[in-house]
């Protein structure tokens, strides 16, 4: 499974990001976590606002931090 966090590397898209490394770790799944912070990737994929979650390249999220169970949720429903 690859989860992809979009955003440029503010406060919330660096939380976000641990909070994902700690879901993976937690879910046993096996995940590829992929951190993208290129200003034209994120507005070509259509986010409008940063942190955005993406499971799969489909964005679940945006603009909010999840939390570590809201993205294992995700994660069971991709």
């Amino acid at each position: 499974m690859r989860i992809e966090v979009l955003g440029t590397g503010c406060a919330k898209c660096k939380r976000l990001m641990k909070n994902v490394e700690k879901a993976a770790a937690e879910s046993g799944v096996d995940v590829e976590v992929v951190k993208i912070e290129e200003l034209d990737v994120i507005i070509s994929r259509g986010i409008m606002m940063t942190p955005a979650l993406a499971i799969e390249g489909e964005v679940r999220a945006m603009g909010r931090v999840l939390g570590v169970k809201e993205i294992i949720e995700m994660m069971k429903g991709s």
